[in-house]
């Protein structure tokens, strides 16, 4: 079964240096029918103005992703990391039994634009973690690429949840096939372009709901890049 989640659909949020838009309730944003799928949380797009960001905020028990789209995003936390996150790049953060950090827009002039994703860990308490790499080579060479799973196989960051996520990176017309088991639940967020999923079609910001599928057939009609959550 296919659900989508149109983007219009979707929560919104303008505080003139920010421009969010929400997938499932968030913050300010509340709708009952929308508070997430399966272990998903969050969904956020965000767009930061330059110079601009989050103060020092704390998380407790989530596994927190997010993926640069364009511009750069400096982290810091109480962990010690500080870094800056760019295209390419996925961060992954741990929070369990408690981080707190901060995220800024790292130029001063150039929009930031970047994915946040939450998802609910399978037990609480753990020790907070935190992994960031570039796939720059992977996508060069594959058309979609495992960026984060819970055994951190094949380079991807680790994540405390019996998921596997992928960023898919599609030329017009390609097309991909990707088998599912039947008792997983799955989630495509398109970031850019244009897919047809099984015969439905996603638009930018559009998401999909996938239940009881074993395999999707994702056609792209522009140069396409999305998110596919493989949800345990």
């Amino acid at each position: 079964m296919l659900t989508t989640r149109k983007s219009e659909d979707r929560g919104r949020a303008d505080h003139g240096w920010l421009k969010s838009r929400h997938t499932f309730s968030f913050a300010d944003y509340y709708d009952p029918k929308q508070m997430g799928f399966h272990t998903l949380r969050v969904i956020n797009e965000d767009r930061v103005a330059g110079g601009m960001g989050f103060d020092t905020h704390p998380h407790h028990d989530m596994e927190i992703i997010s993926y640069v789209i364009s511009g750069s995003l400096e982290h810091q936390d109480s962990m010690g990391n500080k870094t800056v996150i760019r295209p390419d790049e996925v961060q992954v953060m741990s929070a369990g039994t408690g981080v707190k950090h901060s995220e800024y827009n790292h130029s001063k002039t150039q929009e930031a634009h970047f994915l946040q994703i939450w998802i609910l860990p399978q037990s609480k308490g753990i020790d907070p973690h935190y992994a960031q790499r570039s796939f720059k080579e992977e996508f060069q060479k594959q058309k979609l690429v495992l960026v984060a799973s819970k055994d951190a196989r094949r380079g991807s960051n680790r994540i405390h949840q019996a998921a596997d996520i992928y960023i898919g990176k599609l030329d017009p017309s390609d097309v991909i096939k990707v088998k599912m088991q039947p008792s997983h639940h799955g989630w495509i967020q398109l970031i850019k372009g244009a897919l047809e999923v099984n015969g439905v079609r996603l638009d930018q910001g559009d998401g999909l709901a996938i239940t009881q599928e074993e395999l999707l057939t994702i056609t792209a009609s522009a140069a396409s890049e999305f998110m596919f959550f493989d949800l345990q």
